[in-house]
């Protein structure tokens, strides 16, 4: 059985949902081959069960031939034993497909959300990417699940027809010409069952992105007494998704009904065609038999090609959506032809601003806007949404660097930054430095109160988003986070926003001795925090307009002084 997950998903053909579905069978075309193999000998002894029940009764039976008798009866044992064990061996190539499908998404997604990286969320909703996460991989498990089945129905139903073409050509015929019909009847539902489950779809990941919303601005809602209207337009949307799923349901149910019915309807007139040839002498008892085991058993056949196209038409729907997020592009694309690496010790420089920051120095940005500070830290470490080569280490221009170089040597560290779930160690020390240096980033962050409270310290699990903390405990557990990367540049924005002032002017003083010789960038514009860099850059209107120490900007710079003065009455206030 394979291995999951897969060590390598592989490179995608995501130019249609066609593609994508068939590049996904021949990654795991060895199973899906085991799983048709097994599902056609599953299946195909079920179909000639009948024919040897109906050989037993004329030979066995109708002419008093115990030997006859035992002989075909061990005959349907032996069939009956291959036909048990192909069906746990079918089955469970069938799980091995649906869940390396699955996981196949998975990896594939995940990995290209990485590759974009804080692209991603301007590109595509987080309700989309959810959805992909909870609906769509089960779609797309489920075709590979069904494969097996479809094709164990398709030779079952030919192996039927050329039993009953040698028995009776018109009940041969009968199959070979009612099956396709049926299939037929069935068909004109199948197109809008698609446009519905598009539908469907298109609502679900909305309707995710919204739920995505509220809970992560549960806070600011509750703030501002928002709670009310957020939750009218989360109850319309979700009855919109459950208007759609109805609908869909409908059609689905009239499907269901029709794949019992219309198979039902062929079974009776088999057997009555097969019983009026038996009254006329033209067949034996055995075969009448046998042609009503044939007729009951079509019903089998029938039922797994209507799903499998149901499954079909639902995984194409979720195909398309995965294809969409497969077929967006990063920001920033690698250089055909990468620069040297610039020598370690290199300042950084942003032309169009005109901020310059020397090694080693702990600069801090402030700004009357705190978005406009927050893009030129992003564009510090090519986070921005519009990369550009005026952002340069030393003299080489970030844009012609690989990314993989510029992510180690220079993080960003913003607002929105989350912890992922798992053990709180490896959440926080991400480069394995060890406990020395986990213990001293905790230790600067001002976060080992945090420890003390958990059950675990630190083998404590973390919820997803880490949840159970508080703003302030996950924006400390964050910087504790990116401390222990010890990167070579570090920027941060507002690292200290959500703490009260003592625990910030601890965070400030710590950070600067464990940042010594290191560059460190902090935009933010509390008093705590700008006593103790280096220097402080004036940014207003997208430029550099002055720089020098807290003191001396609050002393000759109006502008500064109130940005600063109004940060100070919202502290004490606080």
């Amino acid at each position: 059985m394979r291995r999951l997950p897969l060590d390598d998903p592989g490179i995608p053909d995501h130019r249609s949902p066609g593609r994508f579905l068939w590049w996904m069978a021949k990654g795991q075309w060895r199973t899906l081959t085991a799983g048709m193999f097994f599902g056609v000998v599953w299946m195909s002894c079920q179909a000639v069960m009948p024919a040897v029940i109906g050989v037993a009764i004329d030979r066995g039976v109708a002419a008093r031939d115990s030997g006859q008798l035992v002989l075909w009866a061990g005959v349907m044992l032996a069939i009956g034993l291959v036909q048990a064990v192909s069906g746990i061996i079918r089955h469970r190539f069938a799980v091995t497909n649906w869940l390396t499908a699955a996981y196949r998404t998975v990896q594939l997604v995940g990995r290209q959300a990485a590759r974009l990286g804080g692209a991603l969320p301007r590109k595509v909703s987080t309700g989309e990417v959810i959805a992909i996460g909870t609906s769509d991989l089960s779609n797309l498990g489920q075709v590979m699940d069904v494969t097996a089945r479809f094709a164990g129905a398709i030779v079952s139903f030919v192996l039927v027809a050329v039993i009953l073409l040698q028995t009776s050509v018109t009940l041969g015929l009968i199959v070979l010409v009612g099956v396709p019909a049926l299939m037929l009847l069935i068909g004109p539902l199948l197109r809008p069952l698609q446009s519905r489950s598009a539908a469907q779809r298109e609502l679900t990941g909305s309707l995710s992105n919204t739920a995505s919303d509220i809970v992560s601005g549960l806070r600011v809602l509750r703030g501002i007494g928002g709670e009310g209207v957020f939750l009218g337009r989360y109850r319309l949307e979700s009855q919109r998704t459950r208007q759609a799923g109805v609908q869909v349901a409908r059609l689905q149910s009239v499907l269901d009904a029709l794949q019992v019915f219309l198979p039902g309807l062929f079974v009776v007139l088999v057997v009555w065609i097969g019983a009026r040839y038996a009254v006329e002498g033209s067949i034996s008892p055995g075969e009448l038999v046998a042609f009503y085991g044939y007729a009951a058993f079509l019903m089998i056949p029938l039922r797994t090609a209507t799903e499998y196209a149901n499954k079909f038409i639902r995984a194409r729907v979720s195909a398309r959506r995965v294809c969409t997020v497969m077929a967006l592009e990063p920001d920033l694309v690698e250089p055909s032809s990468p620069a040297p690496s610039p020598e370690p010790g290199a300042d950084l420089h942003d032309l169009r601003s005109g901020l310059r920051v020397t090694h080693g120095e702990f600069l801090a940005i402030v700004s009357e806007q705190p978005d406009e500070s927050a893009l030129l830290a992003d564009r510090l470490g090519l986070a921005a949404a519009e990369p550009d080569d005026e952002v340069r280490l030393g003299a080489v221009p970030l844009t012609s660097l690989l990314r993989e170089e510029v992510r180690r040597r220079i993080v960003v560290s913003d607002t929105g930054a989350a912890l992922f779930s798992g053990p709180l160690s490896t959440r926080i020390d991400i480069r394995g430095h060890g406990w020395e240096a986990l213990d001293r980033a905790l230790a600067t962050a001002s976060a080992h109160d945090i420890l003390d409270g958990l059950p675990g310290g630190l083998d404590h699990e973390v919820a997803e988003r880490g949840r159970t903390f508080s703003g302030g405990q996950r924006q400390r557990l964050v910087l504790a986070r990116v401390l222990s990367a010890d990167p070579e540049v570090l920027v941060l924005v507002e690292p200290t926003s959500a703490v009260d002032a003592h625990t910030e002017a601890r965070i400030a003083a710590r950070l600067r001795r464990h940042r010594a010789g290191r560059t460190t960038v902090v935009t933010s514009s509390s008093p705590l925090m700008l006593d103790a860099v280096d220097r402080v850059a004036f940014l207003q209107g997208g430029r550099i307009v002055a720089t020098g120490t807290h003191l001396d900007l609050l002393a000759t710079h109006p502008a500064y002084r109130r940005i600063v003065i109004r940060e100070t009455e919202l502290e004490e206030a606080r």
